[in-house]
């Protein structure tokens, strides 16, 4: 079987090629060759941007003639479900859990719970459930994969002030004071790019069960924020302090920016039970341990 991955060299990319290799499927992968490449004469890689230019997009797949697409990166995924539909048996794509909007309901199923506050994510979404009826009609199975924070080794980890800085490591390695919204009870779900890539996997390795699917993955449960700053103490050996302040003020004074406070307003706790009743998903790694992974990993290339 040919598999055509899109960010197959990203943080969950790497993973899932991976897996896919130890199958010995046939294996291509899109690079904007930003990155060195591994060598591997069992995979071939295709230099392009990614963007929506569809005669470089049918040439390529004139070329290859894939029976499954993996679109990790989903921004131009229209585009590339409709030149690519001609030759595919299944079309496979990433979102995330905040695509559902502020949740209603926890541990948050793979439904809609309020509309979507940031634009690009509300846009892809639609996107996704308009692709996800037009397959029905191509006769083309259709998957994607929702996941909450990604986390573990190859990507700096979320921190305490809701970014993704090597900066605010460093100071959470001195234990400097986060101020944070009370009570400090919402969750959030770092889950590993591995236990991400296994969803994936197991979607491939499991058409008939993951036809016509959305399915969330994630780590077997979810950490308070209180128990997120604490365990970031412990992986640092140090004490960081918090200071509890209002919502409002958190959000107007403290830190006003929605991509960033929105991780301490909504909870992050997806509902899994659906991917492993029908794939059998079980994840690796919990939050605290995918955590500890990826700050041995910034450690191991000097970031902090």
């Amino acid at each position: 079987m040919k598999i055509f991955i899109i960010g197959g060299t990203g943080h969950i990319g790497k993973n899932l090629v991976k897996m896919l290799e130890e199958e010995k499927f046939d294996l291509f992968i899109l690079t904007r060759g930003v990155k060195p490449l591994p060598e591997n004469n069992r995979i071939k890689f295709f230099k392009k941007n990614y963007d929506s230019n569809k005669e470089e997009w049918k040439n390529i797949f004139d070329e290859v003639k894939p029976d499954v697409v993996v679109d990790i990166l989903g921004t131009f995924a229209p585009c590339i479900y409709e030149v690519c539909k001609i030759y595919i048996k299944h079309f496979i794509l990433c979102g995330s859990i905040w695509m559902f909007g502020e949740p209603k309901k926890v541990p948050t199923p793979e439904e809609t719970q309020s509309p979507c506050i940031f634009s690009g994510y509300a846009k892809r979404y639609l996107e996704m459930q308009e692709i996800k009826i037009q397959t029905k009609k191509d006769g083309v199975n259709f998957t994607a994969i929702m996941p909450p924070n990604i986390c573990g080794p190859g990507k700096i980890p979320l921190d305490c002030y809701g970014e993704r800085s090597i900066e605010n490591h460093k100071k959470h390695k001195k234990g400097e004071i986060v101020f944070l919204p009370e009570p400090g009870q919402t969750l959030i779900g770092p889950c590993d790019a591995e236990d991400v890539a296994k969803g994936f996997f197991l979607s491939i390795i499991q058409p008939s069960n993951s036809e016509d699917e959305i399915f969330n993955v994630g780590s077997e449960y979810a950490i308070t924020v209180k128990n997120f700053v604490e365990t970031y103490g412990k992986i640092y050996n140090v004490n960081i302090p918090v200071e509890w302040v209002s919502w409002r003020e958190y959000s107007e004074k403290i830190n006003p920016q929605p991509g960033a406070n929105t991780h301490f307003k909504w909870h992050m706790c997806p509902d899994i039970s659906k991917i492993s009743k029908k794939l059998g998903y079980k994840p690796r790694y919990t939050p605290e341990e995918t955590m500890e992974r990826a700050v041995r990993w910034m450690e191991e290339q000097n970031l902090i």
